[in-house]
């Protein structure tokens, strides 16, 4: 083992114990740091050490992600990568064994800013009600899963991957009225759940032909395994033509509509944020900003001074 791959081996233990990165996002980190190491061999005509990856300047740093985006890579994923870079060479510089300098004085490319697009309250609350597939010809079971999932996500504020990853016995029935998720980072968070997601859930178990052990996933597929997240969006691909929504209409845009309709009725932002889990109060930010557009929207179509 080359002392390249010891420290790229202690990075993402490092990641996964201490900065508790999803199982994805850490395979995406390798993976990039492996196509700069690639691109390195070619670059400096040789397989690199870490002596070579500490002498690099902001130029090498440069010439890799004009590359990448010579190869048709967007400035997303350019950003990512030069942030597993970052990440990769500030560990280098607290073992003693890289200096970050290079990395932190490299540009990345701009990111425009997009909102995010919510449903209108009716369109969301038709998304998330099995009536609203009730002519599919799809077992009963299987529309009372959809819309149990899709009830979550605009119930709760859940994201698809977390809704996915809750077990039987965590399911809220009866008289519960809150749910423990997992998010990212395996960070939990508490969030209220309405007496109407309750009901869906307990529509999708009565109807359940599967057993549910209380460990195992509470939502699954037609041959009894975890459910796919494919299979929801899916759903709501089906449901969009049945509305007549715009493409925009995923379902993670029942998780927008649900920040976006509590801010809308004078929710506290950062009740939200906890709401959402989310790390930062500037991520949920986004949401003042879709309220402002709507708020002017509305004031221009209305006022009869507007656009005079």
């Amino acid at each position: 083992m080359t002392d390249l791959d010891s420290l790229r081996r202690d990075w993402l233990s490092h990641l996964e114990a201490e900065r508790r990165l999803s199982a994805k996002t850490l395979e995406a980190y390798g993976r990039d740091l492996g196509q700069f190491v690639a691109f390195l061999n070619g670059h400096i005509g040789g397989a690199p050490t870490l002596a070579d990856i500490a002498a690099l300047k902001p130029v090498d740093l440069r010439a890799f992600l004009g590359q990448r985006r010579r190869d048709g890579v967007g400035n997303r994923t350019l950003m990512r990568q030069l942030a597993a870079l970052r990440s990769f060479a500030r560990f280098g510089e607290q073992s003693g064994k890289l200096t970050a300098a290079a990395f932190a004085a490299t540009r990345g490319p701009r990111l425009g800013k997009s909102l995010p697009r919510p449903l209108e309250p009716r369109a969301a609350r038709a998304v998330a009600n099995a009536d609203t597939r009730a002519g599919e010809e799809r077992e009963q079971w299987v529309l009372a899963r959809d819309a149990a999932v899709l009830s979550l996500l605009y119930g709760c504020g859940l994201r698809i991957s977390e809704a996915l990853s809750l077990t039987r016995g965590q399911a809220p029935t009866g008289g519960s009225d809150s749910l423990t998720v997992t998010g990212k980072g395996n960070k939990t968070r508490m969030v209220p759940v309405l007496p109407v997601v309750v009901e869906a859930i307990g529509d999708y178990l009565r109807l359940c032909p599967w057993r549910l052990p209380p460990d195992g996933p509470l939502f699954l597929g037609a041959k009894g395994g975890p459910l796919s997240p494919r299979i929801i969006q899916l759903a709501v691909e089906s449901l969009r033509g049945a509305l007549g929504l715009p493409s925009s209409a995923t379902p993670h845009s029942l998780r927008h509509s649900f920040a976006t309709h509590l801010l809308g009725r004078g929710g506290d932002l950062r009740a939200i944020q906890e709401l959402l889990g989310h790390a930062s109060l500037s991520t949920t930010q986004i949401y003042t900003r879709i309220d402002s557009t709507r708020l002017m929207a509305a004031y221009d179509a209305a006022h009869p001074r507007a656009g005079r």
